[in-house]
């Protein structure tokens, strides 16, 4: 339990099939103050979407297999969600050429390996997220 940051705690969703890179980020999201939930596919990320309501969501491509024409962040935007989300992908690169990225819902996009301190700050400021210290720090 945090005590003290009041409306400034903010809860992301981790989407990504790689156990070990959803820890790794879960971690230095919960050392920066953010509640964390995680789902390893786009099916289940959608279903801990609706339970948790994040504030945003960080999905690897390779966790959300197309269900018909329509990603995660289209699935989540059709069931009414606003919560930014954001692609965290080694495929980046390729998909920023290919598609319209903002006609995927999708806010932004984060090349693997994961630069945790990048999007955290960038999470911060996008969530309006004070980013004083972490309670970790020391």
């Amino acid at each position: 339990m945090t005590i003290g940051l009041g409306d400034r705690r903010r809860t992301i969703l981790l989407v990504d099939v790689d156990a070990h890179a959803r820890k790794s980020l879960r971690l230095a999201l919960e050392a920066a103050d953010f509640m964390v939930g995680e789902a390893a596919s786009g099916a289940e990320g959608e279903r801990t979407a609706v339970r948790i309501g994040p504030d945003a969501v960080l999905v690897d491509l390779i966790a959300d297999p197309h269900d018909g024409a329509k990603t995660l962040p289209e699935r989540l935007q059709s069931r009414g969600m606003t919560a930014p989300c954001f692609v965290i992908s080694a495929a980046a690169d390729a998909l920023v050429g290919a598609v319209g990225l903002h006609e995927l819902g999708v806010a932004g996009v984060f090349l693997k390996p994961a630069d945790a301190p990048v999007i955290i700050r960038t999470l911060r400021t996008r969530l309006g997220v004070d980013s004083g210290p972490s309670r970790h720090a020391g």
